[in-house]
């Protein structure tokens, strides 16, 4: 069964960092595309970053660049997102996506807060 599974989110300070996990099941992160998108109430989903099979060229959002990176485990099987400098403004539900098979992971919520 293709399946992926978030985690790493919370409560984090302003300024503060988090890194989130896409662990990978019945798919090899490697042989894929992966994006993350994030989402919060009343906002359009968001494309926070993404990272290409095979030689893993990256891209980001604007909002996000330079303080978030993104990379892959292949010996894990998982895909990260290292968040950096947070702000209020990245309080969101955090979404793992493989888009050539439109699968969806469960979401991990990420708080901004002091």
């Amino acid at each position: 069964q293709e399946q992926l599974v978030e985690s790493g989110g919370g409560l984090v300070q302003p300024g503060g960092s988090l890194q989130l996990s896409c662990t990978a099941s019945g798919i090899t992160v490697s042989s894929y595309s992966f994006m993350w998108f994030r989402q919060s109430p009343g906002k359009q989903r968001e494309l926070v970053a993404g990272i290409s099979s095979g030689n893993a060229i990256t891209q980001y959002g604007d909002s996000v660049k330079g303080r978030f990176t993104i990379s892959r485990d292949d010996v894990k099987n998982t895909v990260y997102l290292q968040m950096n400098e947070l702000k209020p403004e990245d309080t969101a539900m955090y979404y793992c996506n493989v888009p050539a098979k439109n699968i969806w992971g469960q979401g991990t919520q990420v708080t901004v807060s002091a």
